[in-house]
């Protein structure tokens, strides 16, 4: 399997870019990743413009998994069950797409095969993918029985 991540614009926080960077690589160790960043959108640009620019680069054939407020709260165990039945299944792309600051376009919306909330609360986009990246790390620790995720 492997894991696509779309997102927008780039970590520019050295600090953020450095903890996103060694999730990244704890990830790998379980899963093939990418990083697809897209431009942030200027002023004028809408969420359905950015939506488009996301559906440009998505695989046709990936399971997308849309962050979203509004999605499902897991615990950490929770996704790690979540991502056994994706492997189960025989999933062999799932795209992760973490929309800009005016969320996400409906077009966007429609397609996604799970709408995933990492809280309640509002997160900066960095700190999002932070937080993305080390809960799929702990998922795939809490798999293979390693002691990380106490």
């Amino acid at each position: 399997m492997k894991f696509r991540f779309i997102w927008i614009g780039k970590t520019k926080d050295k600090n953020w870019k450095a903890l996103q960077d060694e999730y990244l690589g704890r990830l790998s160790r379980f899963v093939k990743c990418e990083i697809v960043e897209i431009r942030d959108s200027t002023p004028h640009e809408t969420k359905r413009i950015e939506g488009k620019r996301i559906l440009e680069l998505l695989n046709q054939k990936s399971f997308v998994c849309l962050l979203d407020v509004t999605g499902r709260s897991t615990s950490s165990p929770e996704m790690a069950r979540e991502i056994q039945k994706w492997q189960t299944r025989g999933l062999k792309e799932v795209t992760f797409i973490i929309g800009g600051a005016d969320g996400i376009s409906d077009n966007i919306r429609n397609i996604a095969d799970f709408v995933l909330s990492l809280s309640f609360m509002t997160f900066t986009h960095e700190m999002a993918r932070v937080v993305l990246l080390e809960q799929l790390y702990r998922a795939y620790t809490i798999i293979n029985g390693f002691p990380y995720q106490r």
